[in-house]
């Protein structure tokens, strides 16, 4: 089936330029997500560990025995 019109289904233009600028375009978004994803990262890793967690964690340690008595 054959597209009619919008961006030509990735076919070259004349000049080439379609694809090109198709590329670049997909690039961009990718960088954008890649720096909206670091955001996001270094967000989460400089929360604070909550109580709770830290609280679970620490009954984990007490519940298990420690290599040195295996």
């Amino acid at each position: 089936m054959e597209r009619s019109g919008g961006s030509g289904g990735g076919r070259k233009s004349a000049d080439g330029s379609a694809p090109r600028r198709t590329i670049d375009e997909a690039r961009l978004r990718q960088q954008a997500i890649g720096v909206k994803l670091r955001q996001l990262f270094d967000e989460v890793v400089n929360e604070p560990v909550p109580q709770e967690f830290l609280e679970i964690l620490r009954r984990g340690d007490e519940a298990s025995p420690s290599r040195d008595e295996e």
